[in-house]
């Protein structure tokens, strides 16, 4: 999976800014549009991981930021649900130029009501999903039901939504009413399939089936046992895309869905795996029980979604030595709480390190500082010194180390 940073033009002149989410082979089976919630962003977590999630199945995912949020330009306060809508026909355009029209549309909340509204009028799209979506643009009032006089009178009033403030216009107050969306639902003529969790907080699972009653099939309800409304825990995001792309792939004429043997590999005890997850330096890492990445920073020219090698060799002995240092302190009994293990590598000068060998070229330097609370005498200040050079990790960098390579080639 890879990703690019996009801006396209929305018809109000402002430049919004998107994420394009591409599948490792470059060769995407569909594109599809994902609409964020209410107020959110482009890079809210169940937009993000339900994005990844299908460009590793192939399917390809843009995701932008509506009029005035996250990197977009133009004035919140100043765009109500018709603009949201404009705004998605600005981007499935922008898609259509430049790759591919969209074949699939994703909403989450507000967004699940505006893909419904502009799927009619998409020709490219052959299937909808909604994802914690109210039946009507206007359930969205009751998140600031205390100030919609104050936005009345005023023209514009701040709100505060999950903890951020925002100001809001009248304009949208009623641009909101302007929107029957359960007639649109049953006038769509499209395969839709709504996500909904019967213990939502913010929109009620009532309004999913006020979607479904008014949808004509084929039309298909998957409850999310248990899920928040943002989906924030990763496992409800992952189930949403992974049975997203097994439905949509009966719409969208695309190969099914299957399980693939690679997402877990297999890894003997005593060993560790690393796999390229881009082509780029994402990389998998895999134990016998366990499963991480590495990447690089993006100012490197790798997306940042994991440590880099230097960091995992940091914390590889930093980790060691807490371990190493916790196992003495408890042994002797020692008052030491809060244990902290703070580590730097950096390159120097061999003739500026006075108690190295070497002497020419360059050589790396680890710094690590130990940092704990306990009243200890100076002898055992020292001795946890001592200690911490006793990590097998430790010994292990500053022993003789040799690497033996060999490789294996596959005959294409």
């Amino acid at each position: 999976m890879s990703r690019q940073k996009v801006e396209f033009t929305n018809a109000e002149g402002h430049t919004l800014a998107g994420a394009l989410e591409l599948p490792d082979s470059g060769n995407p089976k569909a594109f599809a549009l994902f609409a964020h919630c209410f107020t959110c962003g482009k890079d809210v977590i169940a937009a993000t991981r339900i994005a990844r999630t299908l460009a590793d199945q192939g399917i390809a995912v843009l995701r932008f930021d509506f009029t005035g949020l996250g990197s977009s330009e133009g004035d919140f306060a100043n765009t109500t649900f018709s603009s949201n809508v404009s705004d998605l026909e600005a981007a499935a355009k922008f898609l259509g130029e430049e790759h591919q029209a969209p074949a699939l549309l994703i909403g989450h909340s507000l967004g699940g009501a505006a893909v419904l509204a502009v799927a009619r009028r998409l020709k490219s799209v052959q299937a909808v999903v909604t994802i914690a979506a109210p039946a009507s643009p206007k359930h969205v009032e009751h998140l600031f039901a205390d100030q919609a006089c104050d936005i009345r009178q005023e023209g514009r009033a701040p709100v505060t939504i999950a903890g951020r403030t925002f100001e809001l216009g009248a304009e949208l107050l009623e641009d909101l009413n302007n929107w029957p969306l359960e007639e649109t639902v049953g006038a769509l003529r499209k395969p839709l399939l709504i996500f909904h969790s019967p213990v939502d907080q913010v929109v009620n699972v009532d309004e999913a089936a006020k979607i479904f009653q008014a949808a004509k099939h084929p039309k298909s309800f998957v409850s999310l046992e248990d899920a928040d409304h943002l989906l924030s825990d990763q496992s409800d995001a992952e189930y949403v895309a992974f049975t997203l792309a097994a439905w949509a792939s009966r719409y969208l004429k695309l190969e099914p869905i299957r399980a693939q043997s690679h997402d877990r590999p297999s890894v003997e005890s005593g060993e560790v795996l690393i796999t390229e997850q881009d082509a780029r330096f994402l990389r998998g890492l895999y134990t016998a029980d366990h499963q991480w990445q590495a990447d690089e920073p993006k100012d490197k020219g790798g997306s940042n979604q994991g440590p880099t090698p230097y960091d995992l060799l940091l914390m590889s002995l930093g980790a060691c030595t807490s371990m190493t240092l916790r196992m003495y302190i408890n042994h002797k009994k020692l008052p030491v709480d809060n244990l902290e293990v703070r580590l730097r590598h950096e390159r120097v000068h061999a003739e500026d390190c006075q108690e190295c060998e070497t002497k020419d070229g360059m050589i790396s330097k680890i710094h690590r500082e130990l940092h704990y609370d306990g009243s200890l005498s100076d002898e055992q200040h020292q001795r946890l010194l001592d200690i911490a050079d006793k990590c097998p990790v430790h010994k292990t960098l500053t022993g003789e180390i040799r690497i033996h390579t060999t490789n294996t080639a596959l005959a294409p």
